[in-house]
């Protein structure tokens, strides 16, 4: 265990290094980074050094810093279309009675960007309630998001445990008593839960969105499915633990060393190393030339484009064959020129004007 605190970032040699308690820092395979919330900035600056110096972390400094701020987290996850409760985020007075109304209306769920384990979470039961909570949380400098109430899971939540590509361990957490909040430091039971493929599945994406390779991953069960309410970078391990009896560490430690001994590679930076050469994803639209046709058919190897997987649905099939027929829908991650994949690419569609009646202001005199 090394205090982050203690490090020191060493810039002054050719080599990125590391300094702690004021001595060159031993050689390390991989850390495993447990950042306070309270020092975030420092940390992930080391975090970011140990990557600098090719030393393995499941969780990068821009996983973590993205896993940190909670409005950061959810424009990157509603992007990749991850269903999360309905949410809003605005500055002016003015704007916080549309705000709730776009959530849902009230009641609604208001939460500070830096708040951790359950605390600057506020159920508001009434719009004029909420507003005057709002007011008060920006009058004292605090930024807010403000959140519809998904009422069929109050007081209760899901805690999936990912690792890799994989949810080790989940847990249901249950309020106490009429409290809506269901986090262990807020007095909440926890017991084992055996997740559906529709919740692992979106546990597991929303983690590598994020760039994490552990992180805890918590749920709201929705009426239509999961809905993502955090992805956190640093989840705590003993609550987990003692409900499903099973040695979440262990897994962390076997992955990692996994990870040592064989490494991903990320294809985008080491494949693009040839001028007009690249990585990209390529989606099989319904109109597309090659629907119907086998691998071998399509022609994309005429075009220089080799394909490396192709995800189907939630199948992955890797290296495909060339006799494979491809479907609308189909995504194919493929390594070639650049321009070739470019031209495959429809036009980005533009987004729909939307015309809203804005209320009058008055105009000032001066």
């Amino acid at each position: 265990m090394l205090n982050t605190l203690r490090f020191a970032i060493d810039l002054s040699g050719a080599e990125p290094d590391l300094q702690y308690r004021g001595r060159l820092l031993s050689d390390y395979d991989a850390i495993l980074p447990r950042i306070g919330n309270s020092i975030t900035y420092f940390g992930t600056a080391v975090v970011r050094q140990f990557e600098q110096m090719d030393v393995y972390t499941p969780n990068t400094a821009n996983g973590i810093s993205n896993a940190r701020d909670k409005l950061r987290a959810s424009q990157i996850l509603s992007r990749h279309e991850i269903a999360m409760p309905a949410t809003a985020f605005v500055h002016s007075r003015a704007d916080v009675r549309l705000a709730i109304e776009r959530v849902g209306g009230a009641p609604v769920v208001i939460k500070l960007l830096e708040g951790t384990q359950g605390i600057g979470v506020i159920l508001a039961p009434e719009v004029k309630i909420a507003e005057a909570i709002i007011e008060t949380l920006h009058s004292t400098k605090q930024n807010v998001l403000i959140q519809s109430f998904i009422s069929e899971s109050k007081g209760r939540d899901i805690r999936a445990l990912v690792v890799g590509d994989r949810v080790v361990a989940a847990m249901r957490r249950v309020a106490s008593g009429d409290e809506f909040r269901s986090n262990v430091h807020r007095g909440g039971t926890v017991e084992a839960v055996e997740l559906t493929p529709e919740y692992t599945r979106a546990a597991v994406r929303a983690a590598q969105i994020m760039g994490l390779r552990v992180a805890g991953v918590d749920m709201l069960e929705g009426n239509d499915g999961p809905l993502i309410m955090e992805v956190n970078s640093s989840p705590g391990l003993e609550g987990i633990e003692r409900a499903t009896g099973l040695d979440v560490a262990g897994a962390i430690i076997d992955y990692i060393a996994d990870q040592v001994g064989f490494p991903e590679i990320d294809v985008r930076q080491r494949l693009s190393v040839s001028t007009g050469y690249g990585v990209a994803e390529i989606v099989v639209y319904g109109n597309a030339d090659f629907v119907g046709k086998t691998m071998a058919a399509s022609g994309l190897g005429d075009r220089d484009i080799t394909v490396l997987t192709v995800h189907r649905g939630t199948a992955v099939l890797p290296n495909p064959k060339a006799d494979l027929v491809l479907e609308a829908g189909d995504r194919l991650l493929c390594f070639g020129k650049l321009d070739e994949m470019r031209s495959m690419v429809p036009e980005r569609r533009r987004r729909r004007a939307r015309v809203r009646k804005l209320p009058k202001e008055p105009i000032p005199e001066s």
